[in-house]
């Protein structure tokens, strides 16, 4: 495909890609530094952060400590936390709850104004920070747009969708976009570029992420050749809603957290077998349950009869409104759930301050890897992920760049348009692509599969001209190639054919694009890559 080019002889102190939480905190601890947010969607919408149903994992009570909360999150971690992280997010958790209660969001408080906390699974004590049960995402979000929209430091861009790192070398200069619903793209030179992109919820048939979670901001850095940390650990949320529709709206983990149990068809509860702690046992423990369950026939319900009845609705507004709109009651009826895919904890590798192995280059959020959740992410450590290390890019960049200019920017177009349809072609590769991730690179993996799938990717990426797609496909070869490196299952990353963990293995993967590209031609040379190309009709 070829595009027009447009560039500008402007140069921002700081373009930041991606327009939800991680963005947005960032651009506003910037402040009154001059900062471009490039947003595919209107800032706040197409966020998994708007879509988070838990909350802020935070020690704030007096029976809790930023210690236990650290002890909690490494024991999940499947024994590769970077642990200095952890205890550095955990102790500057309550100042950035802090920090949100500053910008207007209506935490839950109890009727002597202190802070409600509730649990989730794996948490040793009442940490989780929420407001109405189900409606924290949203509720942060809602409170730090009006922020962003009345701090006149910040330039929102709308309707441009990040494709390409500009560089010299190992120097990042700024973001190639493309105007969402045309062929033009456009030049943003920047001092700093901090990549928010988000996640990878969309490379899988079945995800509870927005559209917009499609693995851009990883596939950038690492086009560009910055190094890529764990890419194999994905975490699958037990308990999404079974009934067909994408993304998969989710049964928040809190509703386990309030009782409700996990049962099978015949209404046996089956978690009970499986770990000591129940319905509250880690995630990766439940999802692979779940799956289990499912694969055998037996069927996956959550049942909040009991725990919740009549309850339901006014604790949970939106998990309610999900069960209603496909039909089912969950006051009278057990939940259908699966595992759908999450969070991914690998991206691209930073140090404590959001510094990436290329120059001029931070990221925060989930298009990061700062190794805080190790191979398994402890429930609402994400939100708390995301502002802790989106200030402290925020601090390093402040600390490294001479005083900020005043915020005068050229006119850009900026009106959202219609995506531009996709060919025939480009439908069917997306199709595909989503269909083989969750066949090969899903809940439960082995060599065949994994080979299998970055031969198909391989092969779908001589298909395609679109680099929003491209760089689907790269991420996707990330995800497959981390996973067939390690011969082990651990935390997010399970093998049926290495079924245990291996303590020669308990330590980080690191992983550039050029190494990728071995791992691949391999993987098409070899009998299962071959034999998956032409079950998929790409021969």
């Amino acid at each position: 495909m070829t595009s027009n080019l447009s560039a500008t002889t402007h140069i921002d102190d700081v373009v930041i890609l991606g327009g939800g939480l991680t963005g947005l905190f960032c651009a506003l601890k910037l402040a009154p530094r001059p900062v471009t947010i490039l947003s595919t969607s209107p800032i706040g919408e197409g966020a998994s952060s708007a879509w988070a149903q838990g909350g802020i994992a935070a020690a704030v009570s007096d029976d809790d400590s930023a210690a236990a909360h650290a002890r909690d999150t490494i024991a999940v971690g499947g024994g590769i936390c970077d642990e200095n992280i952890v205890r550095l997010m955990t102790q500057e958790a309550g100042d950035r709850v802090r920090d949100l209660l500053g910008y207007g969001v209506p935490f839950d408080m109890d009727l002597e104004g202190r802070l409600q906390l509730s649990r989730e699974a794996a948490h040793s004590v009442n940490r989780i920070v929420r407001v109405r049960g189900d409606m924290a995402g949203r509720a942060i979000m809602d409170a730090l747009v009006a922020a962003v929209r009345k701090t006149s430091s910040i330039r929102v861009v709308e309707g441009y969708i990040g494709e390409e790192l500009l560089s010299e070398g190992k120097l990042v200069t700024g973001v190639l976009a493309r105007r969402r619903g045309d062929r033009e793209r456009l030049a943003f030179p920047a001092h700093a570029v901090v990549l928010a992109s988000g996640g990878i919820g969309h490379l899988y048939a079945v995800t509870t992420n927005p559209g917009e979670a499609n693995g851009q901001g990883i596939a950038m850095a690492a086009r560009a050749g910055a190094v890529i940390a764990d890419p194999e650990f994905v975490q699958f949320h037990p308990t999404a809603l079974d009934v067909g529709i994408d993304p998969a709206p989710l049964a928040s983990e809190a509703l386990r957290g309030e009782g409700a149990t996990l049962i099978d068809r015949d209404g046996k509860r089956f978690m009970l077998d499986i770990d000591p702690l129940k319905e509250l046992a880690p995630r990766d423990v439940v999802a692979r349950a779940v799956f289990s369950q499912i694969r055998a026939g037996r069927g996956a319900f959550l049942d909040c009869r009991e725990a919740l009845g009549t309850a339901f609705a006014e604790k949970f507004p939106t998990v309610h409104a999900a069960c209603l709109r496909a039909g089912i009651d969950p006051v009278t009826q057990p939940i259908p759930v699966a595992p759908a895919e999450h969070y991914h904890m690998g991206g691209v590798l930073t140090d404590a301050n959001g510094r990436t192995s290329l120059d001029n280059l931070w990221a925060a959020g989930e298009v990061a890897s700062t190794g805080a959740h190790g191979a398994n992410r402890l429930a609402s450590n994400s939100l708390l992920e995301t502002v802790v290390f989106a200030a402290r890019v925020a601090e390093d960049i402040q600390n490294q760049m001479p005083n900020p200019r005043t915020a005068h920017w050229p006119g850009i177009d900026d009106t959202i348009q219609e995506p531009t349809r996709r060919n025939e072609v480009e439908r069917e590769a997306i199709t595909v692509l989503r269909a083989q991730m969750a066949a090969g690179v899903g809940v439960l993996r082995d060599a065949d599969g994994l080979a299998g799938t970055l031969a198909v990717l391989d092969a779908l990426e001589g298909n395609c001209r679109r680099r929003s797609i491209l760089n689907m496909i790269t991420a996707g070869k990330l995800v497959a190639a981390g996973a067939l490196l390690r011969t082990e299952s651990r935390g997010g990353h399970s093998r049926s054919d290495f079924p245990d963990a291996d303590p020669a293995q308990a330590h980080r993967t690191f992983l550039t694009m050029r190494q990728v590209d071995a791992i691949v031609a391999e993987a098409v040379a070899s009998e299962a890559g071959r034999k998956a190309v032409a079950e998929r009709g790409l021969a």
